[in-house]
């Protein structure tokens, strides 16, 4: 996304950033550790919801102990570095395409929303497995004893490709969140007084705003996602949720259009920040990396 005439950095070097962004990210907010908890089992509750952000918390350490609310919480972990330095390496990548096909010689809006649909819709295949394995651990109802037992579990009943059960939903909420942020952080920093003293408050700014609008827009389709991939398999029935956009439709029609924004609070709570954190983390790393290379990377 940079508008001057610094050569660009190779390919590795954005993976690396990113990389190094992700496990950043997740040490910053491992107090948070329990939000993702929350957010899914507000988003696996049908029908009117029972209880907010601070209610969900609560019935968990009150029902399954505080233990519970790190369930879930390896396929993250691992999952960190790889998602992250996907995301910014291919938003690089695809950035670079298309202003190379359009012949634009800097980033303009439209393509910084394109670059980053496209960045997330390349992320969303690396997220899949681990999602899953996610959502599964996090159920209320899960009687798994860990991520190995759910990949076991599932590849037993369902094959390999069982690992991959909500992929299309996956694809549109990082679609759509990743279209999000990184429009918006092109926005925002054209608003922001360009200083280099502050460089660094302008990125988590600029991050946090998109992390916000990400959420924002993505939301609804991060509810379809845990739903698909947290329901189970029932050999000749037709599962209730398949199909993202269908699956927005009965939604809110059985449960009102605010059920799409079920477990929006704790997910804002991390991403916003969390989308701030990551751009002033990759543009810092990026910054060592050039004044390592040297010219004519500076």
């Amino acid at each position: 996304m940079a508008t001057d005439q610094r050569k660009p950095l190779p390919f590795i070097a954005n993976f690396a950033a990113g990389a190094i962004a992700g496990v950043s990210e997740i040490l910053t907010f491992y107090p948070l550790g329990d939000m993702p908890q929350v957010k899914t089992r507000m988003q696996l509750e049908t029908g009117k919801s029972k209880h907010g952000m601070v209610g969900t918390l609560s019935s968990i350490v009150r029902e399954e102990g505080f233990g519970r609310l790190y369930r879930g919480l390896v396929p993250p972990l691992l999952l960190e570095a790889p998602k992250r330095a996907v995301k910014f390496a291919s938003n690089d990548f695809w950035g670079k395409t298309y202003m190379g096909l359009s012949g634009e010689s800097k980033m303009t809006q439209q393509l910084s929303i394109l670059t980053g649909c496209s960045a997330g819709a390349t992320e969303s295949f690396v997220v899949v497995p681990f999602e899953l394995v996610k959502i599964k651990l996090q159920d209320k109802t899960s009687t798994f004893a860990g991520p190995i037992d759910v990949v076991k579990q599932v590849i037993k009943k369902e094959g390999p490709l069982g690992l991959y059960a909500g992929m299309e939903a996956t694809f549109w909420r990082h679609f759509w969140w990743n279209g999000g942020y990184f429009g918006c952080i092109h926005q925002v920093r054209g608003m922001l007084p360009p200083a280099e003293a502050r460089q660094l408050f302008n990125n988590f700014v600029s991050g946090s705003v998109g992390g916000f609008v990400g959420t924002v827009v993505n939301t609804p389709f991060d509810v379809v996602k845990s739903r698909i991939q947290g329901a189970a398999k029932v050999p000749g029935v037709a599962p209730k949720y398949n199909w993202t956009y269908p699956a927005l439709m009965t939604i809110m029609r059985e449960e009102g259009p605010a059920a799409l924004y079920k477990g929006f609070l704790p997910k804002v709570l991390r991403l916003a920040p969390g989308g701030g954190v990551l751009l002033l983390v990759v543009e810092f790393t990026l910054g060592v990396f050039r004044k390592a290379l040297g010219p004519p990377y500076i």
